[in-house]
């Protein structure tokens, strides 16, 4: 009878093969008779495909068992006590990030859609698709860790697109006064979810759930339901339409280039900053405390409602931040914009390796996550995939990512 680490041994073999003979497949072809037996198999279940669709879903095939195989093999042999120092590095956290998102490169290797993949403007757009949900997701490590979660975060980037875009579109205020006062709601929106989690003791789900609904009709409010745009309505009815602010423009624009979106910079900058606070202040080291046993924080004298309450307020502070980009890269305030980008956001989070259940994670492995599920989004997108479609892979990402986290998976 095999034992267990030879059984994990040779999924992971059979996923490295089963990778391989996809890349032979998508580059050297197969044979004929493997395309009709295909086809013969699906008409006895009723379903008629063309031979180019037989061999995409060969190709998948054989991609889903080289997935599987090899994400079983990372998995179980991290769990292995007597594991050698390389297996270790590579069963760690970071690693299995790493090997998540060459796993979705390969993916776009083989379902190219004729060669878009290999364009630098497909790149330069995923990345600055990408930005918004990582300065959220951002937002998220600090809350996630703590062992928190905000639903509210797409809440609160729409008011802050709908108040900016109000601000310096219809009323004209200064660029700097403007952001401040977006910075000013979004991080009262996160003291409100802080202080309803940390200091009433309110669970995380519940208080920003109802900060989510809140946010949102507030957004709806202030604009009247209607998105925010150049078209300004005059007194007798009719439109006007204003020129579009230059801060609108500059956070819009492109450097290097045109290679390198200011979003995506202002991503990093977020990134950098909330990087340093976590791994080399004091409130970091905090956080990590307060996720891996709460009680035990406060027993060795962590201000554990303070630390809580400004990870939620930063949270805050980072959804308006996401908002302000929002309204730069549209041109427009829309109250229904951010729906469902908290799931996005916690699925980068999720899938970087930050945990759940908290005290473990950081914003390195959440950039990996932001660029897996960035490149995993344009790979779809560049493919023709409906957006329906996109987001049940999005909910069923985070189950998986999730699931490798526990013991045991399989």
């Amino acid at each position: 009878m095999p034992t267990r680490g030879t059984t994990t041994g040779i999924a992971g073999i059979v996923g490295v093969t089963a990778l391989a003979l996809a890349l032979v497949a998508r580059f050297a072809g197969v044979p004929l008779p493997l395309i009709y037996a295909i086809q013969g198999i699906l008409n006895c279940f009723g379903l008629t495909v063309t031979s180019v669709v037989a061999f995409r879903l060969l190709l998948l095939c054989f991609y889903a068992v080289g997935f599987s195989g090899v994400y079983l093999w990372l998995v179980r042999t991290g769990e292995r006590p007597e594991r050698r120092g390389w297996q270790t590095v590579v069963t760690s956290p970071i690693a299995r990030a790493i090997v998540a998102w060459l796993l979705v490169l390969l993916l776009g290797v083989l379902f190219d859609a004729d060669g878009a993949f290999y364009k630098v403007a497909t790149h330069r757009d995923g990345l600055r698709q990408a930005s918004e949900f990582g300065i959220l997701a951002c937002g998220l490590t600090l809350v996630i860790i703590t062992g928190g979660i905000d639903l509210s975060v797409g809440s609160v980037l729409a008011l802050s697109a709908v108040l900016f875009a109000l601000l310096t579109i219809h009323w004209g205020w200064p660029a700097g006064l403007a952001i401040f006062l977006c910075l000013a709601v979004g991080g009262t929106c996160g003291l409100t979810s802080g202080v309803l989690t940390a200091s009433l003791r309110i669970q995380p789900f519940v208080a920003t759930l109802a900060m989510m609904v809140f946010a949102r009709g507030l957004a709806k409010t202030i604009s009247g339901g209607m998105k925010i745009s150049t078209a300004v309505r005059n007194p007798d009815g009719t439109y006007s339409y204003v020129p579009i602010p230059s801060i609108l423009e500059a956070i819009d624009s492109r450097i290097l280039w045109d290679n390198i979106s200011m979003v995506t910079v202002i991503f990093l900058v977020c990134a950098a900053i909330t990087g340093l606070f976590l791994t080399r202040h004091r409130w970091g080291r905090e956080l990590y405390a307060i996720g891996g046993n709460e009680e035990a924080a406060r027993l060795s004298g962590i201000l554990v409602t303070r630390a809580k309450i400004l990870a939620y307020l930063t949270c805050g502070l980072l959804a308006a931040v996401a908002g302000i980009c929002h309204a730069a890269q549209e041109k427009q305030g829309d109250p229904e914009a951010g729906a469902g980008y908290e799931l996005t956001a916690i699925a980068m989070v999720v899938i970087g390796g930050t945990s759940l259940a908290g005290g473990r994670g950081g914003i390195g492995l959440t950039l990996i996550g932001t660029l897996t599920i960035g490149y995993l989004e344009k790979i779809l997108s560049i493919n023709a995939v409906p957006e329906a479609q996109r987001l049940m892979l999005t909910g069923v990402i985070i189950v998986i990512a999730v699931l490798m986290q526990r013991r045991r998976v399989w």
